[in-house]
């Protein structure tokens, strides 16, 4: 096949240095944007040719879409989109600040945004492009600890779905990945807490002990599931990544599915 381009946001690492260090061993190129790209040194001297990193906050859409244009300056195109810049906030409802809550919206949704804004007037242009968003097997429902996360990428969920209907006819194919737990930074490096209620400590000391048994696979496993769905003529519109995510996001559905039909006379009167 003849190599692409691909346009990366938080690749600098976790699953995103894989994502990148995946499109290079495909023989692509890469344009890689983040906050911080020092970490992707290594690569950029041993493909000086095909990585360009630059150092951009995607929740500064005016930078998002100079990115965008350096990107297509440089290579001449864009074929892939990888929209995978996000950060973690663990804490309960009640526990969220004001700012937490803008910060992290600012982050996993609205530079998600931007970056769609921005590349999507490019796909258009070329009349194909493949734009892949990164949620979260999350984005299927609230979890305790985890609310302003998954809503984060439900939003994005729900985003895509229409962008997807909104583009089609221009050639534009979305995909959208849910991951499950991978080994990341992104509960280290990319984490923000509250600060802990003591009305919470049972409820936080049981999602503790399940939590231990949790399974994170590496993320390799994960970028070559990638490197797969963007060679696909018509790739899934949705994607859980991950077994163990796989399984827990159906037996979520069901659960969802089981409420709603035990609640559908009541529902049925409201017409």
């Amino acid at each position: 096949m003849p190599s692409k381009v691909w346009f990366i946001t938080g690749g600098s690492s976790g699953l995103g240095r894989s994502f990148t260090e995946t499109a290079l061993s495909r023989g692509d190129s890469v344009m890689v944007i983040a906050r911080n790209v020092d970490t992707l040194n290594d690569l950029v001297l041993k493909f000086p040719n095909r990585l360009h990193a630059l150092s951009t906050d995607v929740t500064d859409r005016n930078a998002v879409f100079a990115s965008v244009d350096r990107c297509v300056e440089i290579f001449g195109r864009i074929d892939i989109v990888i929209n995978n810049a996000g950060q973690f906030l663990f804490g309960m409802v009640e526990e969220v600040t004001e700012e937490q809550a803008m910060n992290h919206m600012k982050v996993n949704f609205f530079g998600a945004l931007w970056v769609v804004q921005a590349v999507t007037p490019v796909l258009r242009s070329q009349g194909q492009g493949h734009i892949l968003q990164v949620t979260s097997m999350g984005a299927n429902g609230g979890f305790a600890s985890v609310g302003l996360y998954s809503a984060s990428k439900s939003a994005l969920d729900s985003l895509s779905e229409a962008l997807a209907m909104e583009v089609e006819s221009f050639g534009i194919k979305v995909t959208i990945l849910q991951p499950g737990g991978y080994v990341t930074d992104l509960f280290t490096r990319g984490l923000t807490s509250t600060k802990e209620n003591p009305s919470y400590i049972d409820l936080r000391n049981k999602l503790a002990k399940l939590w231990t048994s949790s399974y994170d696979a590496p993320v390799s496993l994960a970028s070559a599931v990638v490197s797969k769905i963007v060679d696909i003529e018509e790739p899934p519109k949705k994607i859980v990544l991950g077994g163990v995510a796989y399984d827990q996001v159906v037996e979520m559905i069901d659960i969802k599915l089981n409420e709603y039909r035990k609640w559908e006379d009541l529902s049925r009167e409201a017409d």
